[in-house]
């Protein structure tokens, strides 16, 4: 059994050592790792040669790409049973590839292996948190789960319908994901594997369409980095222009084409998700009943406006472009900004929030178990701690 460990990077050549490093940690050898170098100005080739693995692909792009092409660049070139996306900032626990390996023996080859994974923030990249810390995202269907268990059919088809809802109902992080040869041509029949200016949503949400055996496992056994060269960095620091930047996530023509008229301005992360929704419902809405909720969408979106210091100027431009509903939303706002500073004399954020929450919110309330860790980098959690440790503390 031959895993594929994509890891496509571009100038982090400190944080992809950790990477590698952990992939050359595992008691499971039959693995290659494909570097896919975005036209980095570092020494990432120097890098992989002096590593002397053949095991270790090297592969590069000399002019800057989108992050979806890159991560198809490095697909390309991996010819493992299964394939697991790895960001240059993440890492494999400790006997990842052993666990996966017996699961796959003992399961009979699933379509795809949907692990939890626990994230690692390196120190001070989260405003106010200077140590570093664990946490986890929100999954609904491995709430509770302590063993393996096969994910129901009409389950994993709600998980995407939620998605299509622009509500968050799983993690759509590639990391979390191993994927059979078979399942990946089966996508290849659709176009390239991953798509979208969010590759990771349109490919994590089409899995779940198209594998008929999705075997979920309930302990981290992989470890998500938020480092200080990570789009987790920017958006917690609340720089998402810059993210857009480092990601250089383009919208195809033809998709934007499709949703023109449905477009506002706000957070470039709902018009992504957006488009990697329009994504999904292109290319299997005529085998099944796919539609993407666009009122949620612009709901999002002008609900990042009101939030936003420009919040006028911005409802200046769109008077023309919104619906009867949009404007009594503005209403709304408004309405509630005035009540507080009337009765109190200043906004009330939280009321606003609440009653905002009672039309759409995208992501759920839930308690991330944040947990400070002593380890100064994630190469360092992943060899001094165990899948079972960290399932402790999720499950605390």
């Amino acid at each position: 059994m031959k895993f594929s460990i994509l890891l496509p990077t571009r100038n982090r050549l400190e944080l992809l050592r950790f990477a590698v490093q952990s992939v050359l940690d595992q008691d499971h050898s039959s693995w290659e790792i494909i570097i896919s170098d975005n036209a980095s100005s570092e020494d990432v080739a120097g890098y992989a040669r002096s590593l002397e693995d053949e095991r270790v692909v090297y592969v590069r792009s000399e002019q800057l790409i989108p992050v979806t092409d890159n991560w198809n660049l490095a697909l390309e070139h991996a010819s493992g049973d299964y394939v697991l996306m790895l960001g240059d900032d993440d890492c494999l626990m400790r006997g990842c590839l052993s666990k996966v390996k017996c699961l796959i023996d003992r399961y009979a080859q699933p379509d795809i292996i949907y692990t939890e994974a626990v994230q690692y923030a390196y120190p001070g990249v989260v405003p106010g948190r200077a140590e570093p810390f664990v946490q986890f995202g929100y999954c609904e269907f491995l709430r509770g789960a302590e063993a393996p268990f096969w994910l129901k059919r009409n389950e994993a088809l709600r998980m995407v319908a939620k998605s299509l809802r622009f509500e968050i109902g799983f993690s759509y992080n590639m990391q979390h994901t191993f994927v059979s040869r078979s399942t990946i041509e089966q996508m290849r029949r659709k176009g390239p594997f991953f798509q979208s200016p969010y590759p990771d949503y349109y490919a994590t949400n089409a899995l779940f369409l198209v594998a008929q055996r999705i075997l979920v496992y309930p302990d981290p056994i992989v470890a998500i980095g938020i480092s200080p060269k990570s789009f987790g960095f920017y958006y917690f620091n609340l720089r998402e222009e810059e993210g857009v930047q480092f990601l250089r996530n383009i919208a195809a023509p033809e998709l934007a084409r499709r949703v023109e008229n449905v477009i506002l301005p706000g957070s470039n992360m709902n018009t992504s998700w957006l488009l990697s929704m329009e994504a999904l419902v292109l290319n299997f809405g005529s085998e099944m009943p796919l539609r993407a909720v666009h009122w949620r969408y612009r709901f999002m979106q002008l609900r990042a406006l009101a939030t936003s210091t420009r919040a006028p100027d911005f409802f200046a431009q769109l008077r023309g472009r919104m619906t009867v509903g949009e404007h009594a939303f503005w209403f709304l706002v408004l309405a509630i900004r005035s009540i507080g500073v009337r009765l109190f004399g200043r906004r009330l954020p939280f009321l606003q929030e609440s009653a905002l929450n009672l039309i759409h919110t995208s992501h759920p309330r839930f308690n991330p178990r944040v947990t400070s860790v002593p380890y100064r980098d994630i190469l360092a959690l992943s060899r001094e701690e165990t899948p079972e440790s960290l399932a402790r503390i999720s499950r605390a």
